[in-house]
């Protein structure tokens, strides 16, 4: 089935749809304007998913915002955990966020132009016009105001939504993803280095083996040419960030599998290893992950590459450190001399990373407010959040009730979405 539907700010909303097990799934394209403040000319597609539960055809709408940034939607090839939650009471909206996914996907084939046009292209990538997206797809469905569920940098996307729409919301859901409103990104990653090395300190404690291993392939790669699948050296730097797997639960143990038996009899590194690495740190999935990542931080100021510049402050993290340490969600500017999806990129990056003119995400004034009902998840050994921000923000936005809890790391909603929902609703609603 095909229509097309006009919202109440005049963008038309192509949809096609189709059924699955119980299910009516409608696929929605609108067109948005690459600037919303109409400065620069251009236009972005919106693409988003939505489910709807057989008997829910008049439930209010719930749109989800994906952690990232640069990521899409997640695609389910089942109906479970959070999702199957949510379903219950919503029609869930699955939103790829401009720039992935469907939604006119930025990689180093689609982003042209000399590099400063390319920096000012990806300006408008970021938290502030994520939410005018959603604002504008949510009249094209048909304006009435609809909860969302954000988690990680989704999180992020929507304490801009209750900064700069917050007639839209009716209610909001956070796990893992309450930002600090006014830290810079040198304090974003200085607390999470600090965190980075512990959970270091807990893989190597589980797995002290791995130590060893990950200490003699460190050590071969500065003495030994090995080539990734996509023909690029591996460097031991490179190799290093393989520790973003820490911050998960579930990452502990995948890296201790990619860590198994990587070399051969010959003293060369396994064909095996050399792919599950290469599968694990090609940001070409992704490349608005490495391009924007340091800029969610930025407000009024530039990051000049702050995650690099802030790793001499922790001798832990040194490459000729006596003890091996792997970096956590760390972006570096010589990831963009190393990666082939980043290499074509590497002026733009550099010009964003140097722009100190990105304005702010956030309004204290405007969150001090809100009477939209805010619930987050808020986990005191998050990796990539740091748990003093968080706690900060959740007193800045007025009623927002947290639970606090150690149980998880930041992919709880994925290992225990049903329970993280029936919690955060319920500490919403009461």
């Amino acid at each position: 089935m095909d229509d097309e539907g006009t919202g109440s700010v005049g963008a038309v909303l192509t949809t096609e749809s189709f059924r699955i097990d119980g299910h009516d799934v409608h696929e929605h394209v609108v067109t948005a304007p690459l600037d919303h403040a109409g400065v620069v000319p251009g236009t972005v597609e919106v693409f988003a998913r939505e489910y709807v539960r057989d008997g829910q055809r008049d439930a209010p709408r719930l749109v989800f915002f994906q952690g990232g940034p640069g990521n899409p939607a997640n695609r389910p090839d089942v109906i479970g955990g959070w999702l199957d939650r949510a379903l219950e009471e919503f029609r869930v909206v699955l939103l790829d966020q401009r720039g992935t996914g469907r939604s006119t996907p930025l990689d180093r084939q689609s982003l042209t132009g000399t590099p400063a046009e390319q920096a000012r292209y990806l300006r408008h990538f970021r938290a502030d016009a994520i939410v005018a997206d959603a604002e504008l797809l949510r009249a094209a469905l048909g304006g009435d105001t609809w909860a969302a569920l954000g988690q990680s940098y989704g999180g992020f996307c929507l304490t801009t939504y209750l900064s700069q729409a917050p007639q839209g919301l009716r209610e909001v859901f956070v796990t893992a993803g309450l930002p600090g409103i006014a830290t810079t990104a040198d304090d974003v990653y200085r607390a999470t280095y600090a965190q980075t090395a512990v959970r270091n300190a807990e893989f190597f404690a589980r797995y002290p083996r791995d130590l060893v291993t990950a200490q003699r392939v460190a050590d071969h790669l500065e003495s030994t040419e090995e080539f990734l699948p996509t023909g690029e050296r591996l460097s031991g730097r490179r190799f290093r960030t393989l520790g973003i797997a820490l911050g998960q639960v579930s990452g502990f143990d995948a890296l201790h599998f990619a860590l198994e038996d990587p070399f051969t009899a010959g003293g060369r590194l396994r064909e095996r290893f050399l792919l599950e690495v290469g599968r694990r740190l090609s940001f070409a999935p992704h490349p608005l992950y490495a391009l924007v990542h340091e800029s969610i931080y930025a407000q009024d100021a530039a990051t000049n590459w702050s995650a690099e510049r802030v790793r001499g402050e922790f001798a832990e993290f040194a490459l000729d450190a006596p003890t091996f340490r792997f970096t956590g969600e760390h972006v570096y500017p010589w990831q963009f001399d190393e990666d082939p999806a980043l290499v074509p990129l590497r002026e733009a990056a550099h010009l964003l990373a140097a722009d100190a003119s990105l304005p702010p995400l956030y309004d204290a004034d405007v969150l001090a407010r809100t009477t939209v009902p805010v619930a987050a998840a808020v986990y005191v050994d998050d990796m990539f959040v740091p748990y003093a921000f968080s706690q900060a923000t959740a007193r800045a936005i007025r009623g927002a009730r947290t639970f606090v809890t150690n149980e998880y790391q930041h992919d709880g909603l994925r290992m225990d979405g049903r329970r993280l929902l029936d919690v955060l609703f319920a500490l919403a609603r009461r």
